[in-house]
């Protein structure tokens, strides 16, 4: 295990390429802020404390997640300025791993490797760099004869940068480790360049007092990807996406058409579950084992048990039971609730409503507020008519019970266990357990009457 360290998450900044009131920092990768995607993975690689440098009214402070502490930058410009801001808030001494808060890919394996080679290496310094990317942009690493690293080139400015500098392809990721006496020592003494302070300026100090500086070298290119406009923010999203239904499919997961599915961070799902075209899961969904989902099918902020099927169809803040299943074209709204083996059918629409054990709403059927007991039949073309203009009101229907094709519950209103209800009815009153509620005209045929109409029309 790598030594315990301090996390030190560069977020300062709005990000105006964003063409957004919303600070850079705060933009969503799969649902989750960009920044909180670099604190996690700090975390989880061992990070005992992640303080956040941001800037006096930027907004970033607002947006962070619980237990992050901040260090405002309030003047200087450049790396070097916002790792010196957070000086104040880190005590002590120890080690401190430097991350860039819009490098939402960076991984909790990245940043473990580069502390165990900076402890290893028993390094004043450690940087990550890669050979896998264009260069364009980045600060080169120049070595000495033996391999060392001895400074970093900045190409920001490429007039103040020789040919030979910028043939080099080992670029500076971002990412550092540093003993804190030695970093905040160093840089004290770095000057200006063009107006900013570099971080990268503390390496030739360091080397100069024959303190220890070393590369950790990564083929992991997505550890470097920035976002700093919105078309970035769409490649670091398709990247994360990628990395996320891996894991998923690494730990049993099928999904039949990956590159048309989205899923959110945070979202969990079980073993053996298929994963349909066209799927978005997002929110706190969880999804239990050998479920079907999709094709088509929007699910948002809902629980869903062991061998579920949803098909063709939008959940949202739903709760489904082992067995259940929803759609075709389906539409499930918060707090419904379908229990164990039961259906919710074709161009149904549910909500704050419970399903009993196998209960069923086979089609065309609008269910709000209602409790429909375990083993009842809900006909095709049945309204529960909840509102009555000032409040909402339940319907019970009772187990067992079986309801006509286009009937309508005016709420409140009950139907006793194993009741019937006839086709057409319009039930005002509670229907016993066991009885027979009809409510409807009765039929007259008008001899002559197309006749009659034709006649009129004539």
């Amino acid at each position: 295990m790598p030594e315990p360290f301090t996390a030190l998450v560069m977020a300062a900044g709005r990000g105006t390429r964003m063409r957004s009131s919303l600070p850079k920092m705060l933009h969503p990768v799969c649902a989750r802020p960009m920044v909180e995607w670099v604190i996690d993975a700090a975390r989880s690689a061992g990070a005992q404390r992640v303080v956040c440098v941001t800037r006096p009214d930027d907004g970033v402070a607002e947006g962070l997640p619980d237990g992050v502490d901040v260090a405002e930058q309030r003047e200087g410009e450049g790396t070097g300025a916002a790792v010196l801001a957070g000086r104040a808030t880190i005590d002590g001494e120890g080690t401190v791993i430097v991350l860039s808060g819009d490098t939402p890919l960076v991984s909790s394996e990245l940043i473990a490797a580069v502390m165990q080679t900076h402890t290893s290496e028993q390094a004043t310094a450690t940087l990550l760099t890669t050979e896998k990317l264009d260069p364009a942009g980045y600060g080169r690493i120049v070595r000495t004869g033996d391999g060392a690293v001895e400074r970093i080139v900045e190409t920001k400015h490429t007039e103040d940068v020789s040919s030979r500098e910028l043939e080099i392809e080992e670029i500076n990721v971002g990412l550092y480790a540093f003993e804190a006496d030695a970093l905040w020592s160093a840089l004290d003494t770095v000057g200006r360049e063009h107006g900013e302070t570099y971080l990268t300026g503390v390496l030739p100090v360091m080397r100069d007092a024959h303190q220890r500086v070393v590369a950790h070298l990564t083929a992991d290119a997505s550890s470097a990807v920035g976002v700093n406009d919105r078309a970035d923010l769409m490649e670091a999203e398709r990247l994360a996406q990628r990395r996320i239904l891996r894991e998923h499919a690494r730990a049993g997961v099928s999904f039949l058409a990956p590159d048309c599915v989205r899923v959110e961070a945070g979202v969990e799902i079980g073993s053996e579950t298929v994963v349909g075209a066209g799927v978005t899961l997002g929110g706190r969904t969880r999804i239990g084992e050998r479920c079907t989902i999709g094709p088509q099918t929007t699910i948002t902020d809902s629980q869903l048990a062991d061998d579920v099927s949803v098909v063709h169809s939008f959940l949202l803040g739903v709760r489904m039971d082992d067995g259940s299943s929803a759609g075709p074209f389906a539409y499930l709204r918060p707090d419904a609730h379908v229990g164990p083996k039961a259906k919710v059918g074709t161009f149904v629409e549910v909500k704050n409503s419970e399903l009993g054990e196998g209960a069923k709403v086979p089609h065309l059927s609008y269910i709000g507020d209602a409790d429909v007991g375990a083993g009842a039949n809900v006909a095709a073309g049945n309204i529960t008519a909840n509102y009555d203009g000032f409040k909402k009101h339940r319907t019970q229907i009772g187990e067992q019970a079986r309801t006509g094709v286009h009937t309508s519950f005016v709420a409140p209103v009950s139907v006793g266990e194993g009741a019937y209800i006839g086709a057409g009815s319009v039930i005002v009153n509670d229907v016993p357990a066991g009885a027979l509620g009809v409510s409807r005209a009765m039929q007259r045929n008008i001899e002559g009457y197309a006749e009659r109409v034709e006649r009129e029309r004539g």
